[in-house]
């Protein structure tokens, strides 16, 4: 840029960007495009830089603090949000597991029945073993006695029978 040149108090230029002051080298048409002579050529004071600055921040500087905010709110509700949406998904999980803990009690239920009558079978065959032994115990008792009964008839009939044979005499 050019160092600046004399401006009115209100902070415009004097000269129009076309003029060359004495010890500027002079550009022809094959150097530079148009625009880029207009754009050096200006000359800025420091004072109508800040004025412009201030005037530029001044104008954007609200919404840029009003978005800033309403970012920032945004921002607030997205992490609200995600945080009712992790306890939506966590309560969602543990349905999910509450349904899985329903149907293991259901199963066990059931397995639970099936135990139930297995010990009533179980208990229902101890009982017919249980008089089935008594019986047989009973029907052996009754063989043995029948038995013995059997062997003591046959011992009086053979101590019967001996009697009934005939003795010699005895000579005296």
């Amino acid at each position: 840029m050019s160092v600046p040149g004399p401006s009115s108090p209100d902070g415009a230029l004097t000269r129009p960007p076309y003029c060359l002051e004495a010890g500027e080298p002079s550009r022809g048409l094959s150097d530079t495009s148009p625009d880029e002579g207009l754009i050096e050529d200006l000359t800025i004071e420091d004072k109508a830089v800040e004025q412009l600055a201030e005037g530029l921040l001044s104008h954007y500087l609200p919404d840029l603090q009003r978005s800033k905010q309403a970012l920032q709110e945004l921002t607030q509700n997205q992490v609200v949000l995600l945080d009712t949406l992790e306890q939506e998904i966590s309560k969602f999980k543990e349905c999910h597991s509450m349904l899985d803990i329903n149907a293991l009690f259901a199963e066990a239920k059931h397995y639970h029945a099936k135990l139930v009558n297995i010990r009533k079978e179980m208990l229902m065959l101890h009982e017919k073993t249980s008089k089935l032994k008594k019986r047989a115990l009973k029907l052996q008792q009754k063989r043995q006695k029948e038995e013995l009964e059997r062997e003591q008839q046959r011992e009086k009939e053979f101590e019967r029978e001996k009697q009934l044979t005939a003795r010699p005499a005895k000579r005296t």
